[in-house]
């Protein structure tokens, strides 16, 4: 199936896979998608979790294979001939997902994705990144950083990495972050806490961190009220590239540094970032490298 749609650049749009596990409908970003395939036996690795299934090696290539169906405690297929493995790629890492059935490519707006409500997504358990309705039917975008980080600890944010800079001095420099996962935002203010920025402004979306942003600007205080900008790329109502895009358009907030923290920061989607203007890009576990990049652009921006 093809996957290479291509989407200008900081439309607020994305191309959603959706596939099937059993009668459930489920969704991912075609912006993590390396390659679909029909199923192919896997080699079973020892004392390994227990929804991996274990490695394939297409075009050479060693592959983990996640079963989604063990993963999500849903019923898995007496027969894989029609099953299939989503291969993507995000955080560095590539990993295979084996699901039943792919249905089809949508276009659709992060305005239309609906953010799920507390009672499904907690700051200690995200099961999806958002909901959205297509055709009748009820589309759940699943977390997939969430799940590779619950069966592979050590993949996910790399908070270690703050211990590794040592002792620093507290600096008021605000920060504002814009991220949609409980989880992850709570991680980030931490470490950026541990580092020594004390002043962090959360946003859940991009279109909240625009309304701030605007906000301030009216006040006439945005340049003293926010020294630089972390916005995600996955976001619901408004996505980082729109929010990149905006920010770079605007004859005064074009001033503030704008990183991308992202799983998706791979070569293709650092060109767009590139495109649209942001000062830096860095993939989600570079949460150490984040901090040495906030302090040269904080620095820079200051002198």
């Amino acid at each position: 199936m093809e996957t290479n749609i291509l989407l200008e650049n900081g439309t607020n749009e994305l191309e959603v896979l959706e596939f099937t596990i059993g009668n459930n409908y489920y969704g991912i970003n075609v912006a993590k998608i390396r390659e679909i395939l029909p199923y192919q036996p896997v080699t079973p690795m020892p004392n390994a979790h227990k929804s991996i299934e274990g490695i394939f090696m297409p075009r050479d290539t060693m592959i983990t294979v996640i079963n989604l169906p063990k993963e999500l405690g849903l019923a898995e297929s007496s027969d894989y001939s029609s099953d299939m493995m989503i291969i993507t790629n995000f955080n560095k890492l590539n990993i295979a997902f084996h699901v039943h059935k792919v249905v089809g490519i949508h276009r659709v707006s992060w305005n239309d994705i609906i953010k799920p409500d507390h009672t499904i997504n907690t700051t200690d358990s995200s099961i999806a990144t958002g909901i959205i309705k297509i055709d009748g039917k009820l589309i759940v975008i699943l977390d997939f950083e969430s799940i590779v980080s619950e069966i592979s600890p050590e993949t996910g944010l790399k908070v270690s990495e703050i211990d590794a800079l040592g002792t620093r001095q507290r600096n008021e420099s605000p920060i504002l972050i814009a991220e949609d996962s409980a989880l992850l935002s709570k991680l980030i203010i931490d470490s950026l806490h541990k580092a020594g920025y004390i002043n962090v402004i959360k946003n859940d979306n991009g279109q909240e961190a625009w309304d701030k942003l605007e906000e301030l600007k009216r006040k006439g205080t945005v340049l003293d009220e926010v020294k630089c900008i972390i916005t995600d790329i996955e976001m619901p109502v408004m996505d980082g590239h729109r929010l990149t895009k905006l920010v770079k358009s605007d004859d005064v907030l074009k001033e503030i540094p704008l990183i991308i923290f992202s799983s998706l920061v791979n070569e293709e989607m650092r060109i767009k970032g590139l495109s649209l203007g942001a000062d830096a890009q860095l993939s989600k576990p570079e949460i150490g490298n984040l901090v040495r990049i906030i302090d040269g652009l904080i620095q820079n921006s200051q002198s």
